[in-house]
């Protein structure tokens, strides 16, 4: 797992969404270290954090654990966490963990 990038999105009127970009595999040797990324990037986000997946090329139970968790705080700030380019087996895998519908999905 690599986080590519962590950029604002948007013009200058409005409010500046943050942009991480995830690539590689979210597994049981990476989940701690994306886990504590995302918190210290969340801890300094906008109002929406967004976590583009288009590069995720694999996501065990755990990935799914930490994207459910790094939610659960973002709540607590007033931060929506949204997710954009979901590759085909991660719908999937939302969809039969019942998470699809828990995340927003930003086009």
């Amino acid at each position: 797992m690599t986080v590519i990038d962590t950029a604002p999105l948007g013009g200058a009127t409005a409010p500046v969404p943050t942009l991480v970009q995830l690539s590689g595999n979210i597994g049981i040797f990476t989940t701690a270290q994306l886990r504590r990324r995302l918190i210290n990037t969340l801890t300094h986000s906008s109002d929406l954090f967004v976590l583009d997946l288009s590069r995720v090329t694999f996501c065990e139970a755990g990935g799914l654990g930490v994207l459910v968790g790094v939610q659960g705080r973002a709540r607590a700030q007033g931060v929506t966490l949204a997710l954009t380019g979901l590759p085909p087996f991660m719908a999937r895998l939302l969809r039969s963990a019942g998470l699809d519908r828990r995340f927003p999905i930003a086009a």
